[in-house]
């Protein structure tokens, strides 16, 4: 238990709080043509016809991708065939990609269909792809609720998009 008057800030949460409880948030997923600029603004590591890859904004670990059909769907099966075959290759790819790049000890993946289920953007469904590391996790969500992550968003991104921009090439 921490001390009386003891506190622990997260002020990059305020955003995300003030986001999530607005009444009409703009999908952060359904995206046109980007220019690079626009690509690193938005955290997009990789995109194609049907799906993109991005940074998670608010993570719960350094390197936190989310992977998107393009059609703003809220669950996979509305999505086509093709589309979760590529979304599928995509999640694989992803996590040979991160393999290589920051090398972690395994990964959680999964999805959280429906606002019950967790999901900020629920009428838009998206994977979550979070590496993890052994002893990532301390006593700081316990204790504080507070996530300590490792390397902010623009490192991760310098870091990660030379590997994406290699696997879309891989991909055409």
């Amino acid at each position: 238990m921490p001390p009386a008057g003891a506190r622990l800030w997260a002020p990059w949460r305020y955003t995300y709080l003030r986001k999530a409880s607005a009444a009409s948030q703009r999908c952060i997923f359904c995206v046109g043509k980007l220019t690079e600029a626009a690509r690193r603004r938005r955290l997009i590591l990789l995109d194609t016809p049907a799906a993109l890859v991005m940074l998670n904004l608010y993570p719960y670990n350094s390197g936190h991708l989310m992977v998107a059909p393009r059609r703003h769907v809220a669950s996979p099966e509305l999505l086509s065939r093709e589309e979760r075959i590529e979304i599928g290759e995509l999640v694989a790819a992803a996590i040979g990609a991160m393999r290589k790049a920051v090398r972690p000890a395994g990964f959680n993946v999964g999805a959280n269909l429906g606002r019950s289920a967790g999901a900020g953007f629920a009428e838009h469904m998206h994977w979550h792809i979070v590496p993890r590391w052994d002893g990532d996790t301390n006593f700081m969500p316990a204790t504080a609720g507070t996530r300590v992550i490792s390397q902010s968003l623009g490192d991760s991104y310098r870091q990660l998009r030379p590997v994406f921009k290699a696997l879309a090439r891989d991909l055409s």
